[in-house]
């Protein structure tokens, strides 16, 4: 007899002792409910034997969760209100200052100089100027009277007017001041000649008219003696 006939049956035997044994558990049959958090298992064998547990489901607490709208508002404090110093109040109810207008330190009102010559017995000086055009009038009053030494010359002599012509637009006086020059051009330069200087004694009487002077002050100063020997 062959190996392979005697090891046959012995196969055949091996075989059919594993396969009852997985019968049982073939024939099981497991109903599982849950229901509260906890599981129930019902197992059926098949012998018909039914066994049955219970287990806790582990659960989870919810997180409280915080709604959008109860979130506190940040509410902050209205800003203190700031009271302007009093110095800056008197300053802001202050009325506007008048600008003095002309070459500094020369009345620009005929009227108010002629009544100064007279008060003070002194001779005038009115100057007719165009100063953004008059190319002889911005020499004369560079060359001469703005100059110190012009200046320290007249001082306690003479009573100084100015009469400023502009013709370019930022440069136009005011209403009031264009008044004056025009006033002042009527009474004592109506042919309209620039440069002009009119040397007026203190009765109001016109001494002289002369247009520019080359030299500098020293120039200017002798043609003053000449018209004004007492000066």
């Amino acid at each position: 007899m062959s190996f392979a006939a005697i090891f046959s049956p012995v196969r055949a035997l091996v075989f059919g002792l594993a396969l009852a044994g997985t019968l049982p558990a073939l024939a099981q049959k497991t109903v599982i409910k849950a229901k509260n958090n906890k599981v129930k298992a019902k197992t059926t064998d098949a012998a018909g034997t039914t066994s049955k547990s219970k287990t806790v489901a582990a659960t989870t607490a919810p997180q409280p969760t915080s709604p959008v709208g109860s979130a506190p508002q940040l509410v902050l404090p209205a800003a203190p209100s700031i009271e302007p110093t009093a110095a800056v109040a008197a300053v802001a109810a202050a009325p506007n200052e008048p600008k003095t207008e002309g070459i500094s330190g020369w009345i620009t009102d005929l009227g108010a100089a002629q009544a100064q010559a007279k008060a003070t017995n002194r001779p005038m000086l009115a100057v007719f100027s165009g100063s953004d055009w008059c190319k002889p009038c911005i020499m004369y009053e560079q060359e001469v009277f703005a100059k110190p030494e012009f200046a320290a010359f007249v001082k306690d002599k003479l009573v100084l007017a100015h009469f400023d012509f502009p013709r370019m637009k930022k440069n136009q006086p005011s209403a009031a001041q264009l008044k004056l020059n025009e006033a002042a051009a009527a009474q004592l330069n109506r042919e309209g000649d620039f440069p002009l200087a009119v040397v007026i004694a203190p009765d109001g009487k016109v001494l002289a008219k002369t247009g520019y002077i080359a030299g500098g002050p020293a120039a200017f100063e002798a043609y003053l003696k000449k018209v004004v020997p007492t000066l």
